[in-house]
């Protein structure tokens, strides 16, 4: 049973980015900090902006990174080292281009699929992968050239109400993948989403 004790949301930090498809792991854990009732605010030994809360009874580390997307790890590493995190506690939040908006996926493990987020994480980590990971789908541009330009851009109306739909069903099924039930975790949403 991997109980997790750490949910890390990716994405830009600042104003010009906040829109944006690559901030979705952002939007999740912020719309998790207010369904949770409290606040990320800037802490500086995380390069990040952190809150604690508690689910299912138990004490969990919402963290958004400060750096630029790139360099995340910097910031997972830290936090692990303070409070003596394995990867296997982690859950790190991250829009994703092989998936559709609207649909959601828990992932434990595997490479980081090209997103610089995941790239930075897993080298932080000591290179390892054992994390688990939500992908919340983005949709794909189409050509590998104009992915840069497609993740730093705004989703239309429709596809952010449908990337919106996917953090509120990945929100109801969280409460199981704290206590470590990823099995029902990712059948419920999965299978929600189909």
């Amino acid at each position: 049973m991997n109980e997790l004790h750490a949910i890390i949301g990716l994405g830009n930090p600042g104003a010009r980015y906040e829109a944006t498809r690559h901030n979705a792991g952002f939007w999740l854990l912020e719309a998790l900090a207010r369904e949770c009732g409290v606040s990320l605010r800037e802490q500086r030994k995380f390069l990040g902006n952190y809150a604690k809360t508690t689910l299912e009874g138990r004490d969990i580390h919402l963290l958004a990174p400060t750096t630029l997307m790139n360099h995340s790890g910097q910031s997972i590493g830290a936090l692990c080292k303070f409070f003596k995190l394995s990867p296997e506690q982690l859950l790190v939040v991250h829009d994703e281009l092989d998936l559709l908006p609207g649909v959601a996926r828990f992932k434990q493990g595997g490479g980081h699929g090209g997103h610089n987020g995941l790239r930075d994480t897993i080298s932080a980590l000591g290179n390892s992968r054992d994390f688990h990971r939500l992908r919340l789908g983005i949709g794909h541009p189409g050509s590998a050239a104009q992915v840069v330009n497609y993740v730093l851009s705004a989703p239309g109306k429709a596809e952010r109400r449908a990337i919106d739909e996917a953090i509120e069903a990945s929100l109801e099924q969280l409460p199981l993948a704290v206590k470590g039930d990823w099995a029902r975790a990712m059948n419920h949403l999965h299978s929600a989403r189909d």
